[in-house]
């Protein structure tokens, strides 16, 4: 669990976050969801700690992580796993060699034993075998599934996935979310995942927090998300005809 308290966060005289305070639940999808400047990205920045909240806390289950030092914060950071917009791997390095980053980074297993967690990764996430192949020779979705890998490779308790299905296909978008979710049963991982992704939304959306310049303006599950009545949501949501026609024909069943 990592819980938002009574976040705020100003740029100078631009204040981004106004008393943000959010639940995002172990074993669930979490989304934060909203419309470009609307303070999501700076959210899970703050969550991450790459920014530092202008007042509140953020709680990584009983720990005010916000209070920690350098020192203090590594063996959390040890248990983040991190899935970036664009997949970040280093093209200079093999898809094994791109997962077992963290590896050499943060543990002193024997390569024998990173080898056998690299493979455990790549096979669950469907890409057992591409060992030694480099990310130019992949697809974007096969990108993602590696940069999948190389997250839960430190067996993460908490998982942050940044717009995971940028350029992506929907089918393929598809194939990611269901690998997220079933990676975050399975484990039990506390995931955000900072979306624009409407399908995201409405297939594994389990804990939606929607911001609104700034402010929590409504959460809820996924099946809330068609009935809800709070207008900014409905404007953000079913923007496009396609999915107003759905929302009115849930709404009539």
């Amino acid at each position: 669990m990592i819980r938002a308290e009574n976040i705020t966060k100003s740029f100078g005289d631009q204040q981004v976050l106004k008393g943000i305070s959010f639940t995002f639940q172990a074993g669930k999808t979490n989304l934060i969801i909203g419309r470009s400047g609307s303070g999501k990205t700076v959210l899970m920045k703050i969550l991450i700690g790459l920014f530092p909240p202008t007042t509140g806390k953020v709680w990584y289950d009983e720990v005010d992580f916000t209070s920690l030092n350098k020192k203090e914060l590594r063996p959390i950071r040890m248990q983040v796993g991190m899935l970036f917009q664009g997949s970040a791997l280093f093209d200079s390095l093999s898809v094994e060699q791109n997962i077992r980053f963290p590896l050499d980074m943060f543990t002193n297993m024997t390569p024998a034993e990173k080898l056998h967690r690299v493979d455990y990764c790549l096979e669950r996430v469907n890409l057992s075998g591409n060992n030694r192949k480099f990310p130019s020779e992949l697809s974007g979705g096969m990108q993602k599934r590696v940069g999948i890998a190389r997250a839960i490779v430190l067996n993460p308790k908490y998982l942050f996935c940044d717009e995971p299905n940028s350029g992506l296909d929907p089918k393929t978008a598809i194939v990611i979310d269901e690998l997220i979710r079933s990676i975050t049963i399975e484990n039990n991982i506390t995931t955000i995942i900072n979306t624009h992704d409407m399908n995201s939304v409405m297939e594994i959306g389990d804990n939606i927090c929607f911001l609104y310049e700034g402010q929590l303006e409504w959460s809820g599950h996924k099946d809330e998300v068609l009935p809800s009545q709070n207008k900014n949501l409905q404007s953000f949501i079913f923007a496009s005809p396609f999915l107003q026609r759905l929302r009115e024909s849930a709404l009539r069943q």
